[in-house]
């Protein structure tokens, strides 16, 4: 097929099954999905020319990963977004079985996205090129070919770009599996984008005190947040370890210092991101107004996705809300972006609530997209439970400083859970979507995200426990 040909037929195929998608009861309202077929990983994140552009891994002829395109959203106000014609296909000899995941940036006018051509041979061995195209209005891609084949000491398992500019120099990082079969990310510098130099591991096992650490790194994103430099990463192959872990793949960051002259990354212990379900392959960009902003992938590449009640509506997974991050007392902070309050309508508010045991729905709150804010939370005398739509739950202990977030499990039908430790509970704010949940508790601090399928006409919430609280809560119109 030639690239129109490519760029055709998935336009053709999100057409024709536009009406049975948005039949879905489970359609979320104000997160990008696919419009069609499978979503994974946030691509390509940028504010170009004043716009907010967000590209996915799409794969748009099934519920499946297969050869993956880079679909396409852009926003002015990261609320409302229109869907672009596709940015990238699987159409050249270098990335013929998915053009995969990658990142953007701009340069002299133009937009640069740099993206991991995967191919598959004949005989079965796996190719990998780190490749580019460039735009000039942001829309339409001219594709360059690979900037850079696969280096001596990395296995074929060697992916996901992330490119920055700093002091008029740019850097690549690429996630990394060495022929030991150990993690690692991988520093890379260019004069001119076209041409890059290896600078040297910055990170995987055996470094910094790591032992083993997982058997690849994906999605690796280097960024200086509040005078340090965080790195991001989702290794595979983590054992669970208390209660972190628990997910098929993690995602979370390092924190740290990384001299640039001697590729040497000094950082301390990793810290997961989110504690729930359905997170992972985060990116974060810096916009005009010099704030980090995180999306994740809101899905997880494990056995059970193909059980999402979503699926016989040809469509799967979807990308989290965007979030802002900050480093507050060494640790990062995640928060909704302020431009989603333009979600809001129809305020609710309850003040010096007191509950005592039994399970109540307070008067008013209820429903099945809104936003949910708990503050003033005192007095938790024990157990204190949030049910959401009688599909999920939230339980805080104050006796073990343990909180946990609890669904059902959507091919077994048994009920499963996440647990993390906290010092203490002052505030919760719950975003809820159709069949999806984010909590964030004490400012960010931690972070819950989870893909839910409640009955869809439920829109219970009910409370118990002992506890005294004020809350807010707000219907959230359609992105």
């Amino acid at each position: 097929m030639t690239e129109i040909d490519f760029f055709k037929k998935a336009s053709e195929e999100a057409e024709r099954n536009r009406h049975l998608v948005q039949q879905d009861p489970y359609r979320l309202k104000y997160h990008l999905m696919p419009p069609v077929g499978l979503l994974n990983d946030p691509n390509g994140l940028i504010q170009f020319n004043g716009v907010y552009h967000v590209f996915y891994q799409w794969n748009p002829f099934d519920t499946a990963h297969g050869a993956k395109y880079w679909g396409h959203y852009t926003s002015r106000d990261l609320v409302h977004w229109k869907e672009e014609p596709v940015a990238l296909a699987p159409d050249q000899w270098y990335d013929r079985n998915g053009c995969y995941s990658g990142s953007a940036i701009e340069y002299e006018g133009k937009l640069y996205l740099f993206y991991t051509g995967n191919v598959k041979t004949e005989d079965g061995r796996r190719e990998t090129y780190q490749c580019l195209a460039v735009s000039e209005d942001g829309i339409h891609f001219a594709k360059k070919g690979p900037v850079l084949e696969l280096p001596e000491r990395y296995t074929a398992h060697f992916r996901d770009p992330k490119v920055w500019e700093k002091d008029g120099h740019f850097y690549m990082v690429v996630g990394a599996q060495t022929p030991n079969q150990e993690g690692a990310a991988v520093l890379f510098a260019s004069k001119d984008l076209y041409h890059w130099e290896e600078q040297g591991k910055i990170a995987g096992a055996s470094m910094n005190g790591l032992e083993d650490f997982g058997y690849m790194w994906e999605c690796p994103d280097l960024f200086e947040l509040d005078g340090q430099e965080i790195l991001l990463v989702s290794p595979q192959g983590l054992e669970p370890s208390g209660f972190e872990y628990h997910n098929l793949f993690q995602s979370g960051y390092f924190a740290g210092k990384l001299d640039y002259e001697k590729a040497i990354f000094k950082h301390g212990s990793f810290v997961e991101l989110d504690r729930g379900f359905d997170f992972y392959a985060p990116q974060t960009f810096k916009d005009d107004s010099g704030r980090r902003i995180l999306y994740g992938w809101m899905g997880m590449t494990d056995e059970d996705e193909s059980s999402q009640p979503t699926v016989p509506y040809r469509w799967i997974h979807a990308l989290t809300m965007p979030r802002v991050l900050e480093m507050i007392n060494g640790r990062l902070i995640q928060k909704p972006v302020k431009e989603l309050k333009k979600l809001r309508k129809d305020k609710m508010e309850l003040q010096n609530m007191e509950i005592s045991g039994e399970s109540l729905q307070l008067d008013g709150l209820s429903g099945k997209t809104a936003e949910l804010m708990l503050e003033s939370l005192k007095n938790v005398r024990g157990m204190f439970k949030i049910d959401f739509r009688n599909e999920a739950s939230l339980t805080y202990n104050p006796d073990q400083k343990e909180i946990q977030l609890q669904r059902r499990n959507v091919k077994t039908g048994m009920q499963e859970s996440r647990t993390c430790k906290i010092s203490s509970l002052s505030e919760l704010h719950v975003f809820m979507d159709q069949s999806s949940l984010e909590i964030f508790i004490n400012g960010g601090e931690e972070v819950f995200t989870a893909r839910y399928f409640p009955d869809p006409e439920d829109e219970t919430i009910f409370f118990s426990g002992d506890a005294g609280f004020s809350v807010s809560m707000w219907n959230l119109e359609d992105k």
